[in-house]
């Protein structure tokens, strides 16, 4: 019995320390909301961060003279639980949504949707997540996986978040694709595992993702 009780806490400590390593998101855990992956490489974003991205070689972003962003979805569609509540799921696409108008606006005037001219930004929530520093996942959307035993056992009471998403860019004009990121960010620190993630706890990440996002559009400008 002793070593059937041991069983699940170890395979839950191994797979924190297999997933601890890696700095992009797993191709286990793409979400599909891309419709193909196979193009994408390990690449810096213009903050430095490590990022999987693709760009259409052959693309000329400076025949897009505006920018229309999509309402930024979650993806696939998560079910709310008491430690990422339905509000903080919405708290968290509505400041995506904003943030990046905020950005693009900088470097293009937003379009009403898509048309001749027109950069279409798709973007999507695919997974967030509070952890115990140095285990597994205490809750992933949309996969729920409880380390509350390890945590008790260890007694870490500090909790990581983290964030992905996935978007891709299209050309208004014929819904080409020309480019697409994947990629994770670390959100704020909870003080224990009790605490209710906030929309508030992953503004300063998707803040950098907007950022990165028209940065990256200004070096292909020029």
């Amino acid at each position: 019995m002793q070593l059937k009780a041991l069983a699940v806490p170890l395979c839950v400590l191994s797979l924190a320390l297999s997933g601890c390593a890696s700095k992009y998101v797993d191709p286990a855990q793409y979400s599909g909301f891309l419709k193909d992956y196979s193009n994408l490489k390990e690449e810096k974003s213009p903050s430095g961060a490590d990022v999987m991205r693709w760009i259409d070689p052959k693309v000329d972003v400076r025949k897009f003279t505006s920018v229309y962003v999509e309402p930024s979805q979650l993806y696939p569609k998560p079910q709310p639980t008491e430690k990422i509540p339905q509000s903080t799921l919405n708290g968290i696409t509505t400041y995506y949504d904003q943030t990046l108008k905020n950005a693009f606006v900088k470097a293009l005037p937003l379009a009403t949707g898509p048309g001749p001219g027109v950069l279409v930004v798709r973007p999507a929530i695919t997974a967030a997540s509070a952890k115990t520093k140095g285990l597994a996942p205490y809750e992933v959307i949309p996969i729920a996986l409880v380390a509350a035993g390890v945590s008790a056992a260890t007694g870490i009471r500090d909790q990581d978040t983290s964030l992905a998403t996935e978007a891709a860019f299209l050309d208004g004009s014929n819904n080409k694709l020309v480019a697409q990121v994947v990629r994770k960010g670390a959100g704020a620190d909870l003080e224990n595992s009790d605490q209710v993630l906030q929309a508030k706890d992953f503004k300063a990440v998707l803040d950098v993702w907007a950022q990165d996002m028209v940065k990256s559009y200004q070096q292909l400008k020029k």
